[in-house]
Order: C-alpha cells, then structure tokens, then sequence
C-alpha cells in the first residue's frame, strides 16, 4: 500500500488508496505458498478498518489476517509486536518473513525478535549500521523481485 503522508486518519477512509506498483502481482503469487500477514503500525485502525483498505484495492483476498496496536496492544517498532505475532500464530520466528519499507521500523525490529526480515527499498536509501549488514537477498527495490527473495 502506498502510504501518503498527506493523508490522516484510517486508510480505508482516504480519498486515494493505492497499490505499489506490482504488489497486486506479487501477493497472488505468493499468497499460493505463503500464507501472507500485515503488520502494521496504524495506531487509529482496527482489523477491520485495516482489511476495508485492502478490500479498497483489491488485496485483501490474498491476507490471511492482520496485526496492529488494536489487536495486540504493542507497536510495531517493538521486538515484542512480532514476538506476540509468533505466539499467536504459533510458528517458530524463523518461520517468518517481515518485509517492510521502513528501515527503523520494519527491519530493525524484526530483527530483533529474530524474525526473517526483508527491505523494500525503492528510494535506494542507505543502510543503517548494523552488527551483522543486511544481504543481498534482504533488499530490494522492485516489488516483483520479491517473490525470489523468499524460501
């Protein structure tokens, strides 16, 4: 979903609410192998208003269910989102793919709690410091390179 800074409030409720370009592709593909999640940080949605922006676009056909403050009570720049997602989906945390376009939001923390994470990076912005730097097969910049990226 393309996030507007200009927009406030619940998605579902924007005037505009758009795909990435080729996320419609890519989720149909991979939601045949994977079963697909959103972690978001929306802290004015609930499930539903959430699922109303997917359904908005056409996507929500391919998510099996979504994870926000409203559901679990955490943010998602937190290790202990993505550990209460492992819980509630009871699988092991490398079982798991986090794939976000924040860096310091989406990766960081889902590296952290031990989850697989992948960038999508189309702006080419510069990694932050890490222990261990992210590899070639944790970044992208075009959204159909993703399919490739996952086991």
């Amino acid at each position: 979903m393309v996030d507007f800074p200009s927009a406030n409030g619940k998605m579902h409720l924007w005037q505009n609410v758009e795909t990435v370009k080729g996320a419609t592709t890519t989720l149909k593909q991979l939601a045949q192998k994977h079963d697909i999640y959103i972690a978001t940080n929306a802290a004015d949605s609930n499930e539903q208003d959430i699922q109303k922006a997917f359904e908005r676009v056409n996507l929500a056909q391919y998510i099996s269910g979504y994870f926000c403050f409203a559901n679990t009570g955490l943010h998602k720049t937190s290790a202990d989102f993505y550990q209460h997602i492992i819980k509630r989906l009871n699988v092991e945390a490398s079982s798991i793919t986090m794939v976000g376009d924040t860096f310091a939001k989406d990766v960081l923390p889902a590296l952290e709690s031990g989850v697989n994470a992948v960038w999508y990076n189309p702006k080419h912005l510069p990694q932050r410091a890490l222990n261990k730097p992210l590899t070639k097969n944790q970044s992208f910049t075009v959204i159909n390179q993703l399919e490739a990226l996952l086991p």
